[in-house]
């Protein structure tokens, strides 16, 4: 059957507030040669013949440090069998993404360390990754999976696969696709299994360690961006913070490497070319999300025996850490109708405790609301306007879309 992507994005594309940061130039520093000193016991030498005037001292060399600023943008599957838009309906727009680092430091302040080897990660862990198309009664949408078995379990994003009927996997190198089936989906953590049918000696991707990953770590992303036909998109970044909470979604790894429309499904990659994240999700100012490879193993594991996903509390907020270092979940994004806006919670509003057990941060909060189930209540303890208040929230299931 003959499907045509379809014009919506199926993933969240949350939207930041605009910083502008300087460029600082540092002046050049003018550092004077101290004097020689004769050996000891000896006087010191006499000055140059017709008293000249001692040389010049040498400057050193000062210190510059450009900051470079990287854009990119959303990411999620091309077109979305069910869109997964949490916030708003504004249509994504994709722009290449350009991430660079200068610095240049003088001889005592060096910054050393082995270059990536890029080629070696892409010949190590391309030939794992596959292009995904699924079709169903709602639409056409376009994502990416990684191989873990030779004989053709495919990992990927829930919202991928979510309504579909027909999926097909394009293997690296191969211009005709693959029919496979749903062996098994997730959508609390976004994540599903999928079956290429008939396959044999398929390459297979390393699964890596994600509680080694640190900020500053680089990374690699590889993903089907925006359904374009041909070869996956590479691009390249690092790990700007852990533990990040999105939605339900908590403990995501959070970087820059620039991801669109089509990367959902797709490897994170460290240095040594093994998975370390399943990319997700972006937000604004060029931040992506993954969920760590070590929450998916157990998910990998459940679908794999046929398990679906025990009920989990949903409340139907977007929250962050509080700028000002407050302890709490800063809201930022209410979505209409759930749990959260039902109960009156307002964005600003800074959630600080739940049934009487504090919230220390963002991913906090969700691991509170992920240990209710549908149809429990809670008392939401918030800070707002300064003032300290507390709302009731019966707690519901994460909708589809």
């Amino acid at each position: 059957m003959e499907t045509t992507p379809s014009s919506d994005w199926d993933l969240p594309y949350y939207t930041a507030p605009t910083e502008t940061i300087p460029t600082v130039t540092a002046p050049t520093e003018t550092v004077p040669e101290p004097p020689r000193l004769p050996p000891a016991g000896q006087p010191p030498s006499p000055p140059p013949a017709g008293g000249g005037a001692p040389p010049p001292p040498r400057p050193t060399r000062g210190r510059v440090a450009a900051l470079l600023a990287a854009t990119a943008l959303a990411a999620g599957a091309v077109g979305g069998v069910v869109g997964a838009k949490l916030t708003d309906d504004r249509p994504v727009t994709a722009s290449p993404a350009t991430v660079g680092r200068s610095v240049s430091t003088g001889p005592s302040s060096v910054l050393a360390g082995p270059a990536l080897d890029l080629q070696g990660i892409l010949a190590k862990a391309l030939p794992a990754v596959v292009s995904i198309r699924a079709s169903g009664p709602s639409g056409s949408g376009a994502g990416t999976g990684i191989i873990l078995t030779a004989d053709g379990e495919v990992l990927t994003n829930a919202h991928v696969v979510s309504g579909a009927d027909t999926v097909r996997v394009r293997l690296e190198g191969e211009s005709q696709s693959r029919a496979a089936t749903i062996v098994g989906s997730d959508g609390v953590n976004d994540l599903a299994l999928v079956k290429i049918g008939n396959a044999s000696g398929l390459p297979t991707a390393e699964l890596g360690d994600s509680a080694t990953v640190k900020v500053g770590d680089d990374i690699v992303a590889i993903g089907n961006a925006l359904g374009l036909p041909g070869d996956p998109t590479v691009t390249r970044g690092i790990v700007s913070a852990t533990d990040r909470t999105l939605d339900n979604l908590t403990g995501l790894i959070q970087h820059d490497a620039a991801i669109n429309p089509g990367n959902s499904g797709g490897p994170l990659l460290n240095r040594s070319g093994q998975v370390v994240g399943i990319n997700t999700a972006t937000a604004g100012q060029g931040l992506g999300f993954a969920i760590p490879v070590d929450q998916a193993k157990t998910v990998i594991e459940r679908l794999r025996r046929g398990e679906s996903a025990p009920p989990i509390g949903w409340l139907g907020v977007q929250t962050t850490d509080p700028d000002d270092g407050s302890r709490g979940a800063l809201i930022v994004a209410v979505v209409n109708g759930e749990p959260a806006d039902a109960a009156g919670l307002q964005e600003g509003d800074l959630i600080t405790a739940v049934d009487g057990t504090p919230v220390t941060g963002a991913s906090d909060l969700g691991g509170l609301v992920r240990d209710h189930r549908p149809g429990q209540r809670a008392t939401i303890t918030v800070t707002r306007n300064g003032q300290s208040m507390t709302l009731q929230v019966t707690f519901g299931s994460k909708p589809n879309n």
